[in-house]
């Protein structure tokens, strides 16, 4: 009874457009009041503050504050551009080099909206000018954005870690492959298109001209610095030189590094403002972790979790039924819930059952993660679909109708992800 109440009122509060921390609040502290099960406030204030109270997630507020400072660094477009002249010759090559600026630039911010705005804000006037259909390029961004949180450094994997005790490291490392395999269906699915509907060639040769002109080796080094970050990142936290909230540091004074000193498009006076930004970005993300953690703990002495597991062990017996009925449950809740909280909420609930029937911890979470940011993309509540609306001045439900053929690419990857776990566990068997 008492899970009960408080998953009704946790529902009842987001459908009538309450804010999703002020619903976990009243869900959770539904049970406590009303029945007297759960615990009691004092406690449900205690687990709120130890939610936050926490050094690993640190990791979080600082990749956040790394995406910034290297979005303000103006990375995005020198990787745009080297991979632009390697691909954009080809038929559908544009769209292709933005795909990939996406994959690179995730592995940067650890964001969807974070990678979206960045490369969206730079992508989609140039996109326009070569003839590229406004809202289509825009759907192409929302979709693609969502690679950010795929691609290590990525901060969903970061609160997966924290919420069940699965390395950092190896959900780094894991989920690898998949953001690759996700980033060529794109890339398919873009290039079909061009296919079908032609390109201006002339149009991109000519806006294309300066960057060949400067030769490929001149673009790398221009680059270079971008592409490192995920391989310092990555390869300092797999080896065991940093942990993961050492790595968002690493990342941090990187940025800073590397905007300050090498490209030098940061000066000292423009940190506070872009403190100030990542402080925004991340003060209501810490309220809905915080209150997270408080609705998680009150749902485990409700015997919800036990009550969760019981249900999936009875019903799903095999690794592929059990994965079939979570991927539908994740992208039904990608559609309308935030990534944080839903990832801090389900996963301790369903690790349980699925590693009782043989389903990977790690692969579990890549799954988790590559729902979640599919959710990004698809309305009523894609935060992507909002980014790119707003950066390409056209309705995020019109964007939706656009971004359909890659959302169903990107489905396809997502289909080959959740039944081949070797995808996600490769490099850490």
């Amino acid at each position: 009874m008492a899970a009960f109440l408080l998953f009704a009122v946790f529902l009842i509060a987001v459908a009538i457009g309450v804010p999703i921390a002020s619903s976990m609040v009243l869900g959770a502290a539904a049970p406590v009041l009303l029945l007297g099960e759960g615990g009691s406030l004092t406690q449900l204030v205690n687990n709120a503050f130890s939610g936050a109270n926490s050094t690993p997630i640190l990791a979080v507020p600082l990749f956040i504050l790394g995406g910034v400072l290297m979005a303000e660094g103006g990375l995005s477009r020198r990787l745009f551009d080297f991979f632009a002249y390697f691909v954009a010759r080809f038929t559908g090559g544009v769209p292709c080099a933005v795909i990939l600026t996406c994959l690179f630039y995730g592995a940067i911010s650890g964001s969807g909206p974070a990678t979206t705005a960045a490369v969206g804000s730079m992508c989609l006037p140039f996109m326009a000018s070569l003839g590229y259909d406004r809202r289509w390029s825009a759907g192409l961004v929302a979709v693609a954005g969502g690679l950010g949180v795929i691609i290590p450094p990525s901060i969903p994997f970061v609160l997966y870690s924290l919420a069940t005790g699965v390395s950092t490291g190896d959900l780094f490392l894991a989920g690898v492959l998949p953001g690759i395999l996700i980033a060529i269906s794109l890339m398919v699915c873009a290039v079909l298109h061009c296919c079908r509907t032609g390109e201006d060639r002339a149009q991109i040769d000519a806006q294309l001209a300066p960057i060949r002109a400067q030769g490929a080796f001149a673009l790398f080094r221009r680059s270079a610095w971008a592409l490192a970050c995920p391989v310092i990142v990555l390869g300092g936290t797999y080896s065991g030189i940093f942990t993961a909230t050492e790595a968002a540091c690493v990342s941090v004074f990187y940025a800073l590094f590397v905007s300050m000193l090498v490209y030098r498009t940061i000066r000292p006076r423009d940190l506070f403002p872009l403190l100030r930004r990542a402080v925004s970005t991340y003060a209501p993300l810490a309220f809905v972790l915080a209150f997270a953690t408080a609705f998680g703990r009150v749902l485990s002495l409700c015997g919800a979790t036990r009550l969760v597991e019981g249900f999936l062990l009875s019903h799903f017996t095999s690794p592929a039924a059990l994965c079939t009925a979570l991927l539908i449950l994740f992208l039904l809740l990608g559609m309308v819930m935030d990534t944080g909280p839903t990832i801090v909420i389900l996963a301790p609930m369903l690790l349980g059952a699925a590693e009782a029937v043989g389903v990977d911890a790690v692969h579990l979470g890549v799954i988790l993660v590559c729902c979640l940011s599919i959710g990004l993309a698809t309305p009523p509540f894609g935060l992507d679909l909002f980014v790119a609306g707003k950066l390409s001045g056209e309705p995020p439900m019109t964007l939706a109708r656009r971004a359909v053929p890659f959302i169903l690419a990107f489905g396809a990857a997502l289909l080959a992800i959740t039944y081949v776990p070797e995808l996600s566990t490769f490099f850490i068997k």
